[in-house]
């Protein structure tokens, strides 16, 4: 063994014993507390995550400023990844892109040459493609960093340095807004209004001690870049930004265009000739493509989930047209503006959670007047830090023009110095009381400075800069002073972004959303006529039109026909099964007729063992006679027996042996119940004896011996009891006088009149 390896420690000497869960712990925290600080949520003070910062740092080094040539965007990435930020490419390309997107930033910080993506959805070109440079707001963004105004710390391998925060006076925080997740918290800060944000801002270094609701009267809530509308009320909006946390309606833009003063206009209604009209949307929500929107419309049109809408058309250029036809022009605009508002993202949500980095690192969801209270204090800190390093400047250029101006006064006595002496510094700075810089400077002047005008200009200098220096020290004594010159910064800043200026005009209008247009989807199916056809084994389908009582249609081979009904498409269909349940089944839902259709298990959850035993059309407040084949009954809601689910609704409550048997609608006018017995025993009783219940067995009906309820019917006591009679001809018997067989409800009852028919069915 050589005497190296015997001197190697032993690997196995630094594992350390350590409980799983501990260890585990301790190392996520880590990452935890890493992706909180260092990734996911943005800086109070400038608004940046790393990422971002890191990019537009890059590319201030690389000299990309909006006045300079553009440069590839592959430049760029390979500087920040090779210097800065040790990540992948693409993520911080795709960083760098949404920087430069006009529809993702109110105010882009990046000014993009080439493909940067568009609010289709479309994904950037390759960094090899595209080129890129700074904006003007991300110059005002980094404005003062070579004035002392902010720490460096090293970068991630100590060759370079990289600034802390960026220290410029533009509000990025809230005027770009960002959106994270970190670990176990999360963050989505909207785009703001530069110019509001300035006005509330100064109200408050006014009047540190103003109320929430006086900012919010300065303050209006988000400005979108893709503009469209804020349907919230004034005091929701305030309740947010007063907590920090809340939910946002943003709804797309119904408008034609913008009229001659700029406004918009407000109905988007698009008059056609001959009475026909279109719906037009000009802007739609923050962060949803248009191309998924287009693709919803589309989709819902297919589904007939939206009848009244006949198209959507995508007419857009650099301006976003979406085209809505109508079914018919007797359509309800507010309906359909209303309907798209409801089934689509044309209205979304978005969640305001202001979750930001203070100045200790310390992330926190912080109210409006809590953010720009801290956004304040940095920015007064920030100038502090400007002034002390401008007085540190202004002092050692006073200390050369001192010296320069003694060299004048005694020009001859120290050129005589230089010639003779062989080390003249010394000489000079004994005999003038000149310090090492001034001795330096004198001996590295130049020839043609030693004219008399050079004299003057260097009094003037030292005036002016004794005066900047007498203002600035009044301006780092007195915190009133610094408040007045941040606020004729502020001032100076908010002329740019302006509401008459392209950058700065409002785009997002908070407009309070009238109470919603009160429809239900049936509003929206067309109404025609419908055959119902219900086959034996549970086939369904619907016959366009009103096909004649009795004719026969074609089944599958081993089926037959069961129900048959006519309907209109807006009804519902109520089928009743023998183990108590009901389900509902919307007539504009069923398969066509030129099939068999299709198996109705296919469209409900029917238990497999369950038969159907009746099929009716829903009538609002009717009522309905249901009786189990055991004798018991009771009357039912019809608007009780609506399932909202494929699941149906248990009505009856049966057991083994006990089905559900008969269900039929009571017409308004019939007053008493007719029951008979598979023992062909008949009785009547009035119809005010029967309860009407929700759900439940019911009462007796009537009493057997054995067997059990062969039919039961309601009718009109004055009218009589009708069955048909037996064989071709269809004529109806009537048996006017009913008193023999009206007793009290349960009775046993006694033999129907002659030629009741011998199925014992009504």
């Amino acid at each position: 063994m050589s005497t190296d390896t015997a001197t190697e420690p032993d690997p196995f000497d630094a594992i350390v014993d350590a409980p799983f869960d501990a260890a585990l712990s301790e190392r996520y925290l880590v990452y935890a507390l890493s992706t909180i600080t260092a990734r996911s949520l943005p800086d109070l003070r400038d608004g940046l995550k790393p990422v971002h910062r890191r990019l537009l740092w890059a590319m201030r080094q690389l000299k990309l400023n909006p006045n300079d040539a553009f440069k590839k965007s592959a430049r760029v990435v390979g500087d920040v990844i090779g210097k800065y930020h040790p990540h992948g490419d693409a993520s911080v390309y795709d960083a760098m892109v949404r920087l430069a997107q006009d529809f993702s930033l109110r105010y882009p910080l990046v000014e993009g040459q080439g493909n940067f993506g568009n609010i289709d959805g479309d994904n950037a070109a390759a960094y090899r493609y595209t080129e890129a440079r700074l904006t003007r707001t991300a110059i005002q963004l980094m404005a003062g960093l070579d004035e002392g105004t902010v720490d460096f710390v090293p970068t991630y391998n100590g060759e370079e340095e990289e600034p802390e925060i960026f220290p410029g006076l533009f509000p990025n925080l809230l005027a770009n807004g960002a959106s994270g997740i970190a670990v176990g918290m999360a963050t989505n800060i909207p785009s703001h209004n530069v110019a509001e944000i300035i006005d509330a801002a100064l109200l408050l270094i006014d009047n540190p001690h103003a109320e929430h609701a006086e900012l919010m009267q300065l303050f209006h809530g988000p400005d979108f870049p893709t503009g469209g509308l804020l349907a919230e009320s004034a005091a929701t909006i305030s309740a947010a930004y007063e907590t920090g946390r809340g939910s946002l309606r943003v709804r797309g833009r119904f408008s034609t265009g913008r009229e001659a003063d700029g406004s918009w206009e407000t109905s988007g209604i698009e008059r056609l000739g001959g009475g026909q009209w279109q719906l037009v949307i000009s802007e739609i929500p923050y962060m949803l493509q248009k191309g998924k929107l287009i693709e919803q419309v589309a989709q819902l049109i297919a589904d007939k989930k939206l009848p009244i809408l006949e198209d959507v058309r995508d007419e857009s250029d650099e301006q976003i047209r979406l085209v809505f036809v109508p079914k018919s022009r007797n359509v309800d605009p507010e309906l359909l503006k209303e309907s798209l508002y409801k089934l689509t993202d044309l209205e979304t949500r978005f969640g305001l959670n202001l979750n930001v980095l203070d100045a200790g690192r310390t992330p926190g969801v912080l109210s409006l007047k809590l953010v720009l209270q801290e956004w304040i204090k940095s920015q007064i800190d920030i100038l502090i830090r400007r002034s002390r390093h401008r007085l540190e400047k202004i002092a050692s250029r006073i200390e050369l023009l001192d010296g320069y101006i003694i060299a004048y006064l005694n020009l001859d006595r120290i050129i005589e110095i230089i010639r003779t002496e062989d080390e003249p510094k010394p000489v000079m700075m004994a005999e003038f009381g000149l310090t090492d810089r001034q001795a330096e400077a004198i001996l590295n002047m130049r020839l043609r400075s030693l004219r008399k005008l050079e004299e003057m200009e260097l009094r003037r200098e030292r005036d002016e800069l004794l005066a900047e220096k007498d203002e600035l020290e009044k301006l780092l004594e007195s915190p009133a002073r610094q408040r007045t010159r941040l606020k004729r910064d502020l001032a100076t800043l908010r002329k740019d972004y302006a509401e008459d200026t392209v950058l700065g005009r409002r785009r997002t209008t908070i407009a309070e959303a009238a109470p919603a247009v009160e429809f239900s989807m049936d509003a929206m199916i067309e109404k025609a006529p419908v055959t119902v056809i219900l086959s034996a084994k549970g086939w369904v389908r619907g016959a366009s039109g009103h096909e004649p009582e009795g004719k026969e249609f074609k089944f599958k081979e081993g089926d037959g026909p069961a129900f048959a009904l006519h309907a209109q498409t807006t009804d519902k269909l109520l089928i009743a099964c023998d183990n108590g349940r009901f389900y509902t089944l919307g007539c504009d839902k069923l398969p066509s007729a030129r099939g068999f259709g299709e198996p109705v298990r296919t469209m409900l959850d029917i238990d497999a063992g369950a038969e159907i035993v009746a099929l009716l059309v829903y009538r609002p407040k009717a009522q309905l006679l249901l009786a189990s084949n055991q004798g018991r009954g009771f009357a039912a809601e019809a608007d009780e027996l609506l399932a909202e689910t494929r699941k149906g609704r248990g009505v009856m409550t049966t057991k083994p042996g006990v089905k559900l048997a008969v269900v039929r609608e009571i017409p308004a006018e019939h007053d008493h119940v007719a029951v008979v017995g598979d023992n062909r025993k008949l009785v009547l009783f009035s119809l005010e004896e029967l309860p009407v219940l929700a759900k439940g067995q019911g009462v007796t009906l009537q009493r057997y011996r054995d067997g059990g309820l062969a039919d039961a019917t309601t009718l009109k006591l004055d009218e009589g009891l009708s069955w048909k009679m037996g064989g071709e001809t269809g004529r109806t018997r009537t048996e006017s006088d009913m008193q023999l067989w009206k007793v009290a409800r349960g009775a046993a009852g006694r033999l129907p009149p002659t030629g009741f028919p011998r199925d014992n069915h009504f």
